[in-house]
């Protein structure tokens, strides 16, 4: 049975929920499940944008089917090749033989890659700035190329000032019968899944990420209809703002991101006991052991917060495996602008503290806030001072306004 719903009276979402996924591309976990967005446009030609995971394919096809009402499918569009938006093609022409397809050239190539039929005599290739009218709409394409692939383009509808953003403005989690974001409390609800969404899939591109917010900047935009999460009607402005912070790597808020790895407890210890210190002086921290949080929750506030400290304990004269797993994957997506403390722990060769350094070096404009404090095995009285030190020095910058506040 179809589940569909009315965006305009000619543009119906045919998309579908996915909650039996745990892992997104194997990596990111989705708690709450992950949509997959498909719109259909009814005009004087039918115009679908995009397809979805095979893991939905038959609520998608019901989907459409009733959406069309019988009519024949005359265009897809393609954003984006990556198969949680394409698996489906395949399908759908088997489903829809007369059906053409718009693509870049990048996208073609692509198709060919994933797929062993030749699509060639189908296909209508657009580049940047291009239109195509289904009637009484008219499409420009709009090129995004790394946001998050090489391939992916945008399109805007020149009639209803509707964006069709790829990846772009996505979010982890399932819609639940809400297709809108200001059907939610978004801000309140959901950013947090839209800042893991983007830290994580796109993060590493904030150059391109900038690039394609100036040519949407040019647009008239009435609506924006990404590939994952709500469909933005109203207050979109609240929400390109965050992707302008995040994408030009600046700190979300005033506060502190503190990882520690630990084996016995004693690095936690300092940890809390630095946290307890922060807290005293009214900085909000936000708090992770990295052996048990999944990265990606720890990227999302790393983007986050304006000051970080790294604490973890020496492990085959090295660093502890997730905080070193941590420390990659910051690196791999482009995190920087940062204020840095490290603290280092080793019984009898403490090393971790210049790992640490060593996976952050590659970061730009990282500033560290002193020299890195140094356990041996537990921390002692007298070095409570260095980390009441390091407490007055991120409360000097940051101040006691960030205690409010998710």
């Amino acid at each position: 049975m179809h589940c569909t719903r009315k965006i305009y009276d000619d543009l119906i979402w045919v998309g579908a929920d996915d909650r039996r996924l745990a892992c997104f591309e194997g990596v990111y976990g989705v708690p709450d499940g992950v949509s997959y967005n498909s719109y259909l446009l009814l005009d004087d030609k039918t115009v679908l944008f995009d397809t979805v995971d095979k893991a939905v394919f038959e609520v998608f096809f019901e989907n459409v089917a009733y959406a069309l009402g019988g009519r024949k499918l005359d265009y897809l569009v393609i954003s984006h090749m990556e198969p949680d938006h394409a698996a489906t093609i395949e399908g759908l022409i088997l489903r829809h033989p007369e059906v053409r397809i718009i693509c870049n050239a990048k996208e073609k190539a692509m198709l060919a890659q994933f797929f062993r039929t030749d699509y060639s005599d189908r296909i209508d290739l657009v580049k940047e700035g291009d239109v195509f009218s289904s009637g009484r709409h008219e499409f420009s394409f709009i090129m995004a190329p790394m946001v998050h692939w090489p391939e992916v383009m945008m399109t805007y509808d020149r009639t209803d000032k509707t964006l069709f953003t790829a990846d772009a403005f996505g979010t982890f989690g399932a819609l639940n019968g809400r297709l809108f974001s200001d059907e939610t409390d978004f801000f309140g609800e959901h950013l947090s899944e839209a800042r893991r969404y983007y830290t994580n899939i796109v993060g590493k591109y904030g150059p391109q990420v900038q690039a394609v917010l100036k040519k949407a900047a040019a647009l008239e935009i009435s609506t924006v209809c990404p590939l994952h999460g709500f469909v933005w009607r109203k207050d979109f402005a609240a929400y390109l703002e965050k992707y302008s912070l995040w994408s030009s790597y600046e700190p979300e808020e005033q506060s502190v991101m503190l990882a520690y790895a630990s084996v016995y407890g004693h690095t936690e210890n300092a940890a809390n006991i630095l946290a307890a210190r922060l807290a005293e002086r009214g900085v909000r921290v936000r708090m992770y052991d990295t052996s048990v949080t999944p990265a990606s929750y720890i990227v999302s506030d790393a983007f986050r917060c304006s000051h970080l400290v790294f604490a973890a304990t020496t492990y085959n004269a090295g660093v502890f495996v997730t905080m070193e797993n941590l420390l990659h994957d910051l690196a791999a997506h482009n995190l920087q602008k940062r204020k840095v403390a490290v603290i280092e722990n080793g019984s009898w060769a403490p090393m971790s503290g210049k790992v640490m350094r060593e996976l952050i070096a590659p970061m730009k404009n990282m500033e560290y806030l002193g020299d890195n404090i140094t356990l041996k095995s537990a921390l002692t009285e007298d070095q409570l001072a260095a980390l009441d030190a390091l407490a007055d020095a991120i409360a000097a910058e940051i101040g006691p306004k960030s205690v409010s506040g998710d």
